[in-house]
């Protein structure tokens, strides 16, 4: 019989209408790649040279108020600007193609401690940081020139992060980017096959949910669910998913927000106690437009980190996966199971 833990086969993204290899078995074969020091991060809980930290000055000359709690400020060094001459788009052009983007930029600091990450902050702390995000969303609908808001945090210098200061970014921009506008097509296209009458994501965390061994669940509250999803690239990819149909982060009621807040504080836990390490990622919300008819829209979090074997060996996206499809070896159902067996308490604590 087919063994989905030992014998090749691919897996459907419905989300963005593409493939994933896996190739369980090459989880057997003897590893002689890249092995790296181990980082061991120590940092003050201030920072007098961090731009980030309460009451600095950042490389624009501003001074950082001394806040308290968290903090949203225009990025000094922004992708995407309002300000900018108009580009009209070259439609008639087949292969040479290009187009203006206007649009703003912020930093959002998570917490003036410099030495804290989300996995080390309490749920009332984290809560604070799901309330600005949500704020900074609202806040966005005043720019008739944005449409979309992208929030991601990138942990980690692994992941490109220049500051270790607890922070994440929101690019807003005037057209939907590649990734989410292919969710949203997808989205679309099954609430339209199902008369409207039917969510994707509802459907799809509902399944999980009914799955008698939870086989892909790593842990859930009384709103949210976090799974591995059954299409995932990275190895300890997880998306987190509301399990009532929610747009966006501002059609969340208090109790939401709390048990959202609780499930990012509980899934980057258990990433950090997974290899005793500060471990990287790249988290991103993707939620409805802010402009125009997306109820199809559902609002869920993305976790893409790179470790793959420990603290120190990476995952990349190389050769066949560049080239052919993404590839994994290690099965949804088997980092599922590894990250469901991790304690909740942070391994900083532990050992204090």
């Amino acid at each position: 019989m087919f063994d989905f833990s030992n014998n090749s086969h691919r897996r459907y993204n419905p989300l963005t209408k593409s493939w994933v290899l896996c190739s369980p078995h090459r989880t057997q074969r003897p590893w002689q790649g890249q092995q790296e020091d181990d980082q061991v991060e120590t940092r003050p809980q201030y920072d007098p040279k961090c731009y980030l930290c309460p009451g600095n000055k950042r490389a624009n000359g501003e001074t950082n108020p001394s806040y308290d709690s968290t903090f949203r400020f225009p990025n000094d060094f922004a992708a995407v600007k309002t300000d900018q001459p108009a580009l009209e788009a070259t439609e008639d052009d087949d292969l040479i193609k290009v187009e203006g983007v206007r649009g703003e930029c912020h930093v959002i600091c998570f917490s003036p401690r410099h030495d804290l990450t989300l996995a080390e902050m309490s749920v009332e702390e984290v809560k604070k940081v799901v309330d600005i995000w949500t704020t900074s969303y609202e806040d966005m609908k005043q720019n008739s020139v944005i449409q979309h808001v992208q929030i991601f945090e990138n942990k980690g210098a692994a992941m490109g992060c220049s500051n270790p200061h607890p922070h994440g970014q929101m690019w807003c921009t005037e057209s939907v980017p590649e990734e989410p506008q292919k969710e949203l097509v997808a989205l679309a296209e099954y609430n339209q096959k199902y008369d409207g009458k039917k969510c994707l994501l509802c459907e799809y965390a509902q399944r999980e949910m009914n799955d008698p061994e939870r086989k892909r669940t790593v842990l859930e509250n009384d709103t949210f669910l976090v799974v591995v999803p059954f299409w995932a690239v990275w190895p300890f990819e997880v998306m987190v998913l509301p399990k009532v149909h929610i747009g966006s982060l501002p059609e969340m009621n208090e109790k939401q927000k709390v048990d959202l807040a609780d499930a990012v504080r509980r899934i980057t836990c258990r990433y950090d106690n997974l290899f005793k390490t500060s471990f990287p990622y790249s988290m991103g919300i993707h939620q409805k437009p802010l402009h125009g008819e997306f109820d199809y829209a559902h609002l869920h979090l993305h976790y893409y980190p790179p470790l793959l074997r420990s603290a120190t060996v990476r995952k990349f996206l190389v050769g066949f996966e560049m080239l052919g499809e993404p590839q994994r070896d290690l099965t949804p159902e088997q980092a599922a199971a590894r990250l469901r067996e991790l304690s909740e308490v942070h391994y900083k604590k532990a050992t204090n």
